[in-house]
């Protein structure tokens, strides 16, 4: 009898080495080797027992030349919700493999169940396999989300030799499988959830994908830091990687794309919980906005981009001096190193004396912000709250912040400057090299700064010390 030969494979990273490590040495994580047996290549074997037999192109599909490949685009399948339609790039892609990530309880598993709805509305079959709830419980949420219809099958199953089998004897067109790691594959001897399983039921689903022209929706859970569970290879596989996140105290969800093989990445979609599922927010700058209060200092508004979307979002700032001997620097929905570095920049180029000062900044509305154009209105943030003086309500900040205290050039100001008018903005303080050629919107007043001690003059020139 053969010897069973094992290796250990990190569940973090995929890393695979024939002797344990308490630390594995490509990602670093500890205690996460784990021995699995190793299996052999079906492949392989069956070339060494028939070498010389050859393989036709009849179960396999035929080279093409460039010139002969067809470019006929084909139509993107619109869902209900058209905040989903953007944050895919225009709509779901046929045969397209898309992979959905999310904190538990955060309304993956209904999303989805709207989107299938929504689908099979359109005469084509759904099929719904689901290794975390029988049939029953997907059904009640279905009718308190009024899903309905006869195109839509419930199929709870882990095994991918059955489900592979239903879905070559149902023919659905779309698919979907929550979650990816209670699937498993019979052949492998690994055990559920692990590295192995992964990666081999998504290339299991990708082949569907894209062979058979049928479009998956994969679930992923996330890890406790966010990611999604799993080796890398994971989300390298996939067309589209999208993360839903949300507080579970408060009713908004956000769909951000983090990959997408066939539109921008970086889109967001806003929806929020009801009990009767959830609802497309049209206007998120309104949400982001709506609380805040006109005479607060430390508050700014930068009209940031996501994705394609300009948005408005306050951002708060509370700058106090520190009763310890080291300040404090605390962010939230902010880049930390962003916010050290614009309060050096302050301190450098402003004049301000920041070093014995604690510093909170967050961006609100639960939304993440890292592009450069929202430099500014951190600062501004920052220097109202120091000196205890607010901004005018109806200002709002754009512009990216360099080391010699210079408010440098952005992209698609324009987009952005109608998107502030729309929403009764009087001025916008944009930079100055963004000036040439830019047609200011009606009722907005847009004022060029070069530098961020400009920037301060222009924004407190009433109340400055």
């Amino acid at each position: 009898m053969a010897k069973i030969k094992t290796q250990y494979v990190c569940q973090n990273c995929g890393y695979t080495s024939p002797t344990n490590f308490g630390r594995c040495p490509n990602c670093g994580a500890w205690n996460q080797m784990v021995e699995e047996e190793v299996q052999p290549t079906p492949s392989a074997a069956a070339a060494a027992a028939q070498p010389s037999r050859q393989r036709s192109f009849t179960d396999r599909q035929k080279p093409q030349l460039l010139s002969q490949v067809d470019l006929t685009k084909q139509p993107r399948i619109k869902t209900e919700l058209g905040e989903l339609n953007r944050v895919l790039g225009g709509g779901i892609v046929p045969g397209s493999l898309i992979l959905i990530g999310g904190d538990p309880g955060i309304g993956k598993s209904t999303l989805l169940l709207q989107v299938c709805g929504q689908l099979q509305a359109t005469g084509d079959k759904v099929l719904y396999v689901s290794g975390e709830e029988s049939s029953g419980q997907i059904k009640l949420r279905a009718s308190r989300l009024g899903v309905k219809g006869a195109k839509l099958y419930l199929y709870p199953e882990t095994n991918m030799t059955a489900i592979r089998e239903t879905i070559a004897e149902l023919d659905p067109k779309f698919i979907v499988i929550d979650s990816v790691q209670t699937m498993n594959v019979p052949e492998l001897s690994s055990a559920v959830g692990s590295v192995s399983q992964i990666r081999e039921v998504t290339a299991e689903l990708m082949q569907i994908a894209k062979t058979q022209q049928r479009t998956v929706f994969v679930v992923g859970h996330v890890t406790k830091d966010g990611a999604i569970a799993g080796p890398k290879i994971l989300e390298h596989m996939v067309d589209t990687v999208l993360y839903f996140e949300g507080d579970l105290h408060h009713a908004y969800r956000i769909l951000r794309s983090v990959k997408n093989r066939f539109g921008s990445t970086n889109e967001l979609g806003i929806f929020e919980m009801h009990e009767d599922g959830l609802r497309e927010v049209a206007n998120p700058s309104e949400l982001f906005l709506e609380e805040r209060l006109a005479d607060a200092t430390g508050s700014a508004v930068v009209v940031s981009l996501e994705g394609t979307r300009p948005i408005l979002v306050e951002i708060q700032a509370l700058i106090t001096p520190t009763m310890y001997g080291n300040a404090k620097r605390t962010a939230a929905g902010l880049d930390h190193n962003r916010v050290a570095l614009i309060m050096a920049v302050l301190e450098k180029r402003a004049n301000l004396m920041l070093q014995n000062q604690d510093a909170y900044l967050k961006a609100t509305g639960g939304v993440k912000l890292d592009e450069p154009a929202i430099d500014l209105s951190i600062a501004l943030a920052i220097v109202s709250s120091y000196r205890n003086k607010e901004i005018p309500a109806d200002d709002c900040f754009i512009g990216e912040i360099g080391l010699t205290g210079e408010i440098r050039r952005v992209n698609r100001v324009q987009e952005r400057l109608r998107e502030a008018a729309k929403l009764g903005f009087k001025r916008a303080f944009v930079p100055k090299n963004n000036l040439a050629d830019l047609e200011a919107p009606a009722g907005i007043a847009v004022i060029g700064v070069k530098t961020i001690k400009q920037a301060i003059y222009l924004v407190f020139q009433d109340t400055n010390d």
